[in-house]
Formats: structure tokens, C-alpha cells, sequence
């Protein structure tokens, strides 16, 4: 079956980073558009950024626009999101999901979510 784990959430001061990973198994992962969601305490979850099987194409929430930047690697079906600049705003569990070809804002356009990753920023 799918799984998509993800890894790399931590504590950071607002101004550093972090690089989060997805491993993905059970799919033909480079047939798959991926996203990173994220989900605050009280809050919807909320897109972030989104990739095209191939990675030729791309999208990003305007609040992280310029800071984080969403990468894959088909031949380790691992998707990254290279969080820069990073806010207490940005503060969240952090979850990757797929779907069949073309990459979508919407969470419920995804069929494969991992567990979650949290990201805690501290100002």
C-alpha cells in the first residue's frame, strides 16, 4: 500500500530553517503531483506548496512565497520542502500528500497524506 512518511520537523528560532522530507513507497512516485500541507492548533489545514510528477512545475501559498522552496528527487521518491526565513506564524504539523498527476491547492484532492511532521518556530 502507499505510505509517505515524513521527516525533519524540529524547534527553530524564527529566522532559521529547516528541511523537511517525504519518503514515499507503494507508488509509481514520479506519476504523482505531491504537496506539503500544514496545520496550526484551531486552524484548517492549509496548502503550502505543490509540485508536478515530473517537478517542471510548481506552486506556492503566497505566505511562503520566496522562503520555502518545494524540490523532488524521483529516483528516491523523496519530495523536500526547504523552509528558509522561517516565522512563528509558520509554526505547524507539516504534512505531505499526493495525488495522480496533476498538483491541486485543495486537501481534498489528495488520496495519500503521511502522519505529520511538526514544525514549532519560536520568536
Amino acid at each position: 500500500q502507499v505510505q509517505l512518511v515524513e521527516s525533519g520537523g524540529g524547534s527553530v528560532q524564527a529566522g532559521g530553517s529547516l528541511r523537511l522530507s517525504c519518503a514515499a513507497s507503494g507508488l509509481t512516485f514520479s506519476n504523482y503531483a505531491m504537496g506539503w500541507f500544514r496545520q496550526a492548533p484551531g486552524k484548517e489545514r492549509e496548502f503550502v506548496a505543490a509540485m508536478s510528477g515530473s517537478g517542471s512545475s510548481m506552486d506556492y501559498a503566497d505566505s511562503v512565497k520566496g522562503r520555502f522552496t518545494i524540490s523532488r528527487l524521483n529516483t528516491k521518491n523523496t519530495l523536500y520542502l526547504q523552509m528558509n526565513t522561517l516565522k512563528p506564524e509558520d509554526t505547524a504539523v507539516y504534512y505531505c500528500a499526493g495525488r495522480y498527476v496533476f498538483h491541486r491547492r485543495s486537501a481534498s484532492d489528495y488520496n495519500y497524506w503521511g502522519q505529520g511532521t511538526q514544525v514549532t518556530v519560536s520568536s
